[in-house]
Order: structure tokens, then sequence, then C-alpha cells
């Protein structure tokens, strides 16, 4: 099996790239200007030299509040893109992978949303991502797998931001009423990989297991750290963003666990293993 990777230098990709080359897997990872995949000729160019089986687009468009103002870039990115790369993976037969987002919801389920939830995006980063993943499944040989709070190696994540915060301040704010379910970018890539053994199709939540308000990650975070920074309960409304974003997006993994017969771990536990094993650096 033959893999392409897109969106090399993000926190998935690098959790796919770091599990193959362990595996000794055959795939390329391309970088962003040797694969552009807003380009269909030097999509078609990559395909031709590597003719692979699976192709995994772990890139994606992910500034809320750059969308928000200019959605060109986001809906090319998160739309557009994908139907380039859609259209290509069909002429090899190659499985596709996608990854959609908890922001394709309202937040007003109060409940886990199911893969059969009704979709109603708030904003443009959510109605581009909607769109993408729309886009992907059209596709037979596709896989969509829709995730939230990404924690990976990187900087574009939650945790990341916190650390730099809490380096400069003894008292952070955070959000106390946005819940949903944070989600480690190497459970995302091994739970990938047996979906894949698989032949899995269409779409799921791919999500670890349990649920938290953002407020309770950063207080677990500072736990396992040893931190004496106190964290400060307050409304997401307080922050007084420009982009309205839902508050409950927590997604259940129940579907996928089920098909492939598995127990995906509590985000609890994984942060745990991410902190441990250094994949996310202070």
């Amino acid at each position: 099996m033959k893999y392409i990777i897109t969106g090399s230098s993000g926190q998935l990709a690098k959790a796919f790239i770091k599990k193959f080359t362990e595996s000794n897997i055959d795939f390329i990872a391309p970088t962003e200007q040797d694969l552009d995949i807003t380009n269909k000729e030097k999509i078609s160019n990559i395909f031709s030299q590597y003719n692979p089986d699976v192709v995994i687009n772990c890139a994606a468009y992910n500034n809320v509040e750059a969308a928000q103002q200019n959605n060109t870039k986001a809906f090319l990115i998160n739309k557009t893109a994908v139907t380039n790369l859609v259209d290509e993976a069909k002429k090899y037969n190659a499985k596709f992978v996608h990854f959609g987002t908890d922001y394709v919801f309202d937040g007003t389920k109060n409940d886990l949303y199911v893969e059969t939830d009704k979709t109603n995006p708030l904003n443009e980063y959510g109605k581009s991502k909607l769109a993408g993943e729309q886009e992907a499944l059209k596709y037979s040989n596709s896989l969509v797998c829709r995730l939230s709070w990404v924690i990976g190696e990187g900087q574009q994540n939650f945790l990341f931001k916190l650390s730099g915060w809490l380096k400069n301040n003894k008292t952070v704010k955070v959000s106390s009423d946005e819940v949903s379910v944070p989600c480690f970018s190497f459970d995302i890539a091994d739970t990938i990989m047996k979906a894949l053994d698989n032949n899995l199709s269409g779409l799921f939540h791919l999500t670890n297991s349990g649920k938290c308000s953002r407020y309770e990650l950063a207080k677990e975070f500072v736990k396992l750290n040893n931190f004496d920074n106190e964290i400060v309960p307050v409304p997401m409304a307080s922050f007084n963003s420009k982009v309205q974003r839902p508050l409950f997006t927590a997604m259940s993994n129940k579907k996928i666990s089920k098909e492939l017969n598995i127990t995906i771990p509590e985000w609890n536990i994984s942060l745990k293993k991410l902190l441990q094993n250094n994949f996310f650096s202070l």
C-alpha cells in the first residue's frame, strides 16, 4: 500500500508521518510547495509519479477568525481543493481519507452529536468544512471523519496557546461553557489505520472518549504539569469574538468504535500520554 499525505506541516499529518516512519509504511508527504492542493496540475503530477492506493488529506484552513472576515481562502482549501483531490483519487481508485469538524453543528443539542444529526454551521469556517466533507462523500471510496479540538505536535492547538498564556500570566481566564472533546493526533492516526484495515467508508465521528469544557481541559493540563497558575472559568461570550461559535459540540464516537470493535481512550488518559511521551513540548 502506498500513501500520500497532504498538509505535511500540520499536527495531524505529523502523527501519520511518525506512525508510517516507525512502521516502515510506503508513503510520501510532499511540502505545500510541491503539492499545492488548489493546483490541479501539481496534484496530477504527484499522483502520476507515485500512483497511490490511499490519500490522507490532512490539509485544512483552520483560522476561524480569518475565515469569517474573508471566506475565499477557507472555501478554496476546505472545499475546492477537496474536489481536486477526490477527482484525482478516482482516477487511481485510491481510498480518500478526509477530516471534518464539530463546527458543522450549531451547539443547540446539549447531548452528544451523532453522524445523523442535522448540520447547521454558525460561521464561515464551519460552512467551508461542511462543503468539503460533502464533496468527499460524493466519492464512494472515501472515509470522512469529523474531529474536534485536535491536539498533537505543533502550535495550532489550544494547549500550545495555553502554555504561552501560562508562562506570562499567573491567572488565565478560560471559557467554561464551551464543551467538546479533545482529540489527540496519535489516537486519530491509530484509529484511521484500523479503519483502513477494515475498509471503512462513509461518515464517522472520530473523537477520544468523554467530553469536557475548555476550562476543565486547562485545569487538567495545569494539574498534570504541576503548575501553580490559577485557571478562572468565564463564559465564552466574555472574549468578545467577532465570530459566532457553537457552545456544545461534543460528538459520540460510538459508531466507529462499534464498527472497529475498539475503545478509543478517554481524553484525560491521552493527555497524560501526550505529556509523558513529550509529544507536546512546553
